[in-house]
């Protein structure tokens, strides 16, 4: 049975289909939107009684929330993306999760009053506070990048890379903060730059 991955690609469903794509897995995706209603029918409720996307049912295993499912997918497949042993395992879940509680909130306010918005609805001081919510842990990760040699974990590309990186992108709008961290901008380019994430971009 293949891999079915719930979701949209302009949605946190994103994550899990670069996870995939990175990990060369073979996978369905079912093109459910986060608007509507669709998280809610009957049938994705089964999945996941919370009503939300992005969704993952891996031969019977279901998995929800993104960061969730990424470090699911990149434990089944192994590889470099994978963590090698239990520090790294927690390591990556430890990033994974900072960038949920330390930089989504932030992230998102900035997209939506960016880009997503329309003009006359944008709220520019709800920029400006997010952008110095978000100095403290870019701050934090300049430096982890510094100390790790550009990377997070094991000094490779792994799903804690790519989970960051998702979180931070919505963030990218904001490019005065991102000019005074030259080394997570040019980290989140690299990302942002793989292939697989820009399959993933084409499906928006």
């Amino acid at each position: 049975m293949t891999l079915k991955i719930y979701g949209v690609a302009f949605s946190r469903a994103a994550r899990a289909l670069w996870a995939a794509e990175e990990l060369g897995l073979a996978y369905e995706h079912i093109k459910t939107p986060f608007s509507g209603g669709a998280p809610r029918s009957p049938e994705m409720l089964k999945l996941n009684p919370n009503g939300r996307i992005p969704v993952i049912d891996d031969d019977g295993v279901v998995v929800w929330e993104s960061m969730a499912i990424n470090l699911y997918l990149a434990k089944k497949a192994g590889g470099a993306l994978a963590p090698k042993n239990l520090v790294e395992d927690g390591q990556m879940t430890m990033w994974s999760v900072w960038a949920m509680t330390e930089c989504e909130k932030a992230a998102l306010q900035i997209l939506f009053n960016r880009v997503v918005y329309p003009e006359d609805k944008r709220d520019e001081k709800a920029v400006q506070d997010a952008m110095a919510t978000l100095r403290g842990p870019l701050g934090v990760l300049e430096n982890a990048l510094k100390a790790g040699g550009g990377q997070l974990v094991g000094g490779r590309f792994t799903i804690a890379d790519l989970n960051v990186a998702a979180v931070l992108s919505w963030s990218r709008p904001a490019r005065e903060l991102h000019a005074d961290f030259p080394g997570v901008t040019a980290w989140l380019k690299a990302c942002l730059d793989r292939p697989a994430q820009k399959k993933v971009q084409a499906m928006r």
